[in-house]
């Protein structure tokens, strides 16, 4: 029997917790990112999307494009409580879910869907609920294949619904232009086009030939290819694995950066991928460590321990941060090249004395409020004379 795999992704999230913060921004270009010559375009608005803005592009050059765009700075902490809050939601109709970033998830639905003779008018209803519940917007695909449903999800946006049964392939997927092709990346889409391969029904009838050339270009991925486009590849969906020992995330930058306030950027966004990993193991770290590579593929890291465990975006980041501003900020010489964010010394918190509410919403969205109140009121007393009873207990 064929599993029934859904791919949700979240709409233009960033911006959409923006609107849900200030609801004046809805329906305007709205761009998330930093202003300068140095900044990149995190996300952007549908609207702004009609200008032709897109994520990864410079900010300066977004703003020649459209002039109006309001520019919004990153609120990750904000973004990761409503993250929490979408993964929440989605437990309810499966425990089988894989958080594949901040905003999407693979859910296994074989069992929550079993006997739904509407599938369409189903997940309608769940895009619903997650409005009404949650007021996200979002994209789902579903399909037997991990592959498939995230194909699907990406086909229609926003608040599009795609279901792609193996007989649907060809009429569906094989029209496609090979650029939409998930997992073939902007530097070789072009390079398949130089063979004459425009659509992916173009790739998959040279693949049937096995076209001897494109198995040379393309090498292991040839055979992957083939299991994607036969509805045969992967349908697990993986809620933990065994326990790692650490959990990083690394990125190259687009561009050789020696700017502060871009690595911060950088590092924020790490974080967050960092954090959504450690909580598909439910775990928390206790150490964090803060890695760069400059132009010379030099690499310097430097590490900081702490008592209390942490799991979330924002303390990840406030910890990595720290190390730059400690250890890198005025030492580093020379542009960096890639950034890289890990957490260790992990532990399962359920075992630990201090029970963290991380799969409960509405306690951890409280909890992160009263954490953020404490931590700005001690910054403008510039003492840190305000602390949550549990650690004072703990201090003691």
């Amino acid at each position: 029997m064929a599993k029934i795999i859904m791919h949700i992704d979240l709409n233009a999230f960033f911006v959409r917790c923006e609107e849900i913060k200030d609801p004046s921004l809805v329906g305007k270009p709205v761009l998330i990112g930093h202003e300068g010559r140095a900044g990149v375009v995190s996300t952007s608005s549908y609207k702004a999307r009609e200008f032709g803005c897109r994520s990864g592009d410079p900010m300066f050059m977004a703003l020649q494009k459209c002039p109006n765009a309001i520019v919004k700075h990153p609120d990750m902490r904000f973004y990761e409580v409503m993250s929490n809050s979408f993964v929440a939601f989605l437990k309810r109709y499966s425990d089988i879910v894989e958080q594949a970033s901040i905003d999407e998830c693979y859910v296994d639905m074989t069992e929550a869907m079993a006997g739904v003779k509407d599938p369409e008018a189903y997940l309608y209803e769940l895009q619903m609920s997650l409005y009404r519940e949650c007021q996200l917007f979002c994209s789902i695909g579903l399909a037997p294949t991990k592959w498939l449903a995230k194909m699907g999800s990406d086909l229609k946006k926003p608040m599009g619904i795609t279901i792609i049964r193996r007989k649907d392939i060809k009429e569906i997927i094989y029209p496609l232009p090979i650029d939409s092709f998930w997992g073939i990346g902007k530097k070789s889409a072009p390079k398949l086009k130089e063979l004459g391969i425009n659509t992916i029904g173009d790739l998959a009838k040279r693949i049937d030939n096995n076209d001897p050339i494109l198995e040379k270009e393309m090498m292991k991925f040839f055979y992957d290819v083939k299991s994607y486009l036969d509805g045969t590849s992967s349908d697990q969906v993986i809620v933990s694995r065994d326990d790692p020992k650490s959990i990083g995330v690394s990125t190259t930058l687009m561009h050789d950066e020696d700017n502060p306030e871009e690595i911060m950027d950088v590092i924020t966004k790490v974080s967050s991928q960092v954090a959504a990993r450690l909580k598909n193991h439910r775990m928390v770290g206790h150490t964090v460590t803060l890695s760069l590579k400059d132009t010379s593929f030099h690499v310097r890291a430097a590490s900081i321990s702490f008592k209390e465990g942490i799991s979330e975006a924002f303390e990840i980041a406030k910890k990595a941060k720290q190390i730059y501003r400690e250890k890198f900020i005025d030492s580093f010489y020379g542009k960096i090249r890639l950034v890289g964010v890990s957490i260790s010394k992990l532990e399962d918190p359920k075992k630990v004395q201090v029970q963290m509410s991380l799969w409960n919403y509405e306690q951890y969205e409280e909890l992160d409020k009263t954490k953020l109140l404490i931590e700005d009121l001690n910054r403008k007393m510039s003492k840190p004379f305000l602390k949550l009873a549990s650690n004072i207990k703990k201090d003691k």
